[in-house]
């Protein structure tokens, strides 16, 4: 099954999180943040949105920093994915 985004909207999948800190604590799976950087899947063409011209700034493969509690959350294939939105992403990390 192939997801493809609407308008202004960008598929994403989310990064593992550490289960490990930077001093060698493991941590439970409960007490891991969620994690914010993630790779862009599929991007949306754009166009108009709200009235306003929207021109996509992302492409497939970029990593992302993404708003913490932003977008919606869907399984596909046994693979979990986020919808979110272009303005949802705050940064490109290269």
């Amino acid at each position: 099954m192939t997801i493809k985004p609407l308008f202004d909207r960008v598929l994403i999948q989310t990064e593992e999180a550490e289960e490990t800190t930077k001093s060698g604590i493991v941590l439970a799976a409960k007490s891991q943040e969620k994690p914010q950087i993630a790779r862009v899947i599929a991007v949306g063409p754009g166009g108009e949105v709200d009235g306003k011209e929207v021109k996509m700034y992302l492409k497939e493969g970029d990593r992302v920093i993404c708003a913490k509690y932003s977008g919606t959350e869907v399984k596909v294939d046994g693979e979990e994915y986020t919808i979110v939105r272009q303005s949802d992403v705050l940064a490109v990390v290269e």
